[in-house]
């Protein structure tokens, strides 16, 4: 994985001021790079369109902070965190794509509507290691209903949660995925 501390990230929220990034700034960064892997798109059928890759996010970001609710008080907090940095770079990625005021809010609060939808979704399948529930999470919201979310998606997503379930409690508090 690519340093955290330069190119968009080593700017991200500071709007160009170099600074110490948070913990969760550093994690966001990696949960980034992690739903970037072209597998996402190439392999599984998730759309490379701006909803596509806030879908692969989300899943990304869900599978992480339910990963962090197993870290005691300071993985809540970080994942509380993770939540926050996540939907303020919403925020700013809207108002560069010239979204007013206004519209970035009301916008903003639906993707995060959206987001603790689908982190719902997604736990509670996976908490009852259901496979359909999962498939039909996946199909409904990763791929938005253009597809069926098969075994290989399904697996794919399992083999991310284990990687994410073994990240040792200490790297993961740090913001490092791996």
């Amino acid at each position: 994985m690519k340093s955290q501390e330069t190119g968009w990230l080593g700017n991200m929220l500071g709007w160009g001021q170099r600074r110490q990034q948070q913990v969760s700034e550093i994690l966001y960064g990696n949960a980034v790079e992690m739903a970037r892997a072209p597998s996402f798109f190439a392999d599984h059928g998730v759309a490379d369109t701006v909803d596509g890759r806030f879908d692969a996010l989300a899943l990304v970001v869900a599978l992480i902070m339910r990963r962090l609710k197993d870290c005691g008080e300071a993985g809540q907090d970080l994942s509380q965190q993770l939540f926050d940095t996540m939907f303020a770079d919403m925020d700013l990625s809207l108002r560069e794509m010239g979204a007013g005021d206004i519209g970035v809010a009301k916008r903003v609060r639906v993707m995060a509507e959206g987001f603790m939808g689908r982190l719902d979704a997604y736990a509670s399948a996976l908490d009852s290691r259901d496979r359909v529930a999962l498939g039909a999470a996946l199909q409904r919201n990763l791929l938005r209903g253009d597809g069926k979310a098969g075994d290989p998606l399904i697996d794919f997503v399992l083999g991310l949660e284990a990687r994410i379930a073994d990240i040792d409690a200490e790297l993961l508090l740090k913001g490092r995925l791996g």
